[in-house]
Formats: structure tokens, C-alpha cells, sequence
């Protein structure tokens, strides 16, 4: 087996909303859609990200466990100017650390069952995996 891609789920009425932001702000580009799900891919990237629709109320209390990762040599301002994008669309979104060296964003009526993190590149250095 060869992996290929994550899914999350996305709250339905705000899915276009978050889709729109991958695209423009970081650059996604959509590989296939179905009337309830989207599969998207940074590129230069070799795995895709799957979003799919969900109609729940119910949101996951430990959610800040599952992260969209990214790497970034500024992850805090990165992740403040997403919050501002979603507020400015009207969206709640906060930013918090789990580290001086890691950070996540919440978007607490979007996201179900995680958050979008971002951590500097030395932090994904594992060395030669093989």
C-alpha cells in the first residue's frame, strides 16, 4: 500500500468557504469533487487533502489533536492572517500554541475534527527516512 490522502470533515454550510481559502490563500488546486466531498492538492505536494461535508452539531472537544499540518518559517503570522480571512468572511477563528514553535488555527463553526497547525521546518526534520 502506497498512502495517498487525509480526510476531514468540514461543517456543510461554511465547506465552499474554507475550499475558497485553500485555493487562494495557499494555493490548492481541486483534483476531483463530488456532491460531498472535494479532494485538493498544494502543489509540490504528493498527498491530498479530502474534505468532506458534515452535517453534525456535535464538534469534537479534542479536535486540536488532529491537525491539517503545515511547515513555516513565520507559523504564527501565517495563521493570523487565515484568522482574519475567515473573519473578514464572517467566520470565528482563533489562533493558539501548543509550542514557541508550533501553532494552531480553529475555526470553530467550520472545522469538525481538527484544526489547521502550523510549525517551523525544523520541527519536520526527521532525517533520511528511507
Amino acid at each position: 500500500m502506497r498512502f495517498n490522502h487525509v480526510a476531514n470533515r468540514l461543517d456543510a454550510r461554511h465547506f465552499e468557504a474554507v475550499v475558497t481559502m485553500l485555493q487562494t490563500r495557499l494555493g490548492f488546486v481541486e483534483l476531483r469533487r463530488t456532491e460531498r466531498a472535494i479532494w485538493l492538492r498544494q502543489p509540490g505536494a504528493n498527498i491530498d487533502l479530502q474534505f468532506s461535508r458534515s452535517e453534525t452539531t456535535r464538534r469534537d472537544e479534542d479536535k486540536r489533536r488532529s491537525q491539517v499540518s503545515f511547515l513555516s518559517d513565520t507559523p504564527k503570522q501565517d495563521l493570523d492572517d487565515l484568522a482574519a480571512w475567515f473573519t473578514a468572511q464572517g467566520l470565528a477563528a482563533s489562533v493558539g500554541a501548543y509550542s514557541d514553535r508550533e501553532f494552531f488555527l480553529d475555526v470553530p463553526d467550520a472545522f469538525v475534527d481538527f484544526v489547521i497547525e502550523a510549525m517551523l521546518p525544523e520541527l519536520a526534520d526527521y532525517g533520511d527516512v528511507g
